[in-house]
């Protein structure tokens, strides 16, 4: 018996051992969480300091023409920040929600950054027509992160294809 051949059962299937495409897909939706707690965790801050040590900083983003108080104006904003960072650090069942919200959120404070511009503002550095100018510049960037990362875009892609699939 000691010289008979032993069978091998053949290659022993690896549950971990991905095909390429499922490689490509969890280093995507890694990149993707990653983003979304960056973000979040980023609004936290910036929420924070708005109640805090960046508050009046943040009155140059406030546009004159808003007829509210302008400490009003940027405690609620910052609170909103706070809840929409905690939100997406948080609640991943709710995640696309929250991206569009997160989304919504930079479309609306863009009229702020407008404003800084327009009024030529110095505040956090932006100092100058060029750089005031540059920030306008990212916060489309804002929007595009918060709908990736929350995978809210691509939840909108692929309804748009079910429909039309569908429909």
């Amino acid at each position: 018996m000691a010289n008979s051949p032993v069978q091998s059962p053949g290659p022993v299937p690896s549950h971990r051992a991905a095909t390429p495409r499922s490689a490509g897909s969890r280093l995507r939706e890694g990149l993707r969480t990653a983003g979304r707690l960056l973000l979040g965790g980023f609004l936290v801050l910036a929420g924070v300091s708005h109640l805090g040590w960046s508050r009046e900083a943040f009155y140059a983003q406030v546009p004159p023409w808003l007829p509210l108080d302008v400490d009003f104006v940027v405690v609620a904003s910052g609170l909103v920040e706070i809840g929409l960072g905690l939100g997406l650090l948080l609640l991943r069942r709710r995640r696309v929600a929250l991206g569009w919200m997160v989304a919504v959120f930079f479309v609306a404070v863009f009229p702020g950054n407008i404003s800084q511009f327009a009024t030529g503002t110095d505040s956090f550095g932006l100092n100058s027509d060029l750089s005031r100018g540059i920030r306008l510049l990212f916060q489309p960037l804002l929007v595009l992160w918060a709908l990736w990362s929350s995978g809210a875009w691509r939840a909108w892609r692929e309804s748009r294809t079910s429909s039309r699939q569908h429909g």
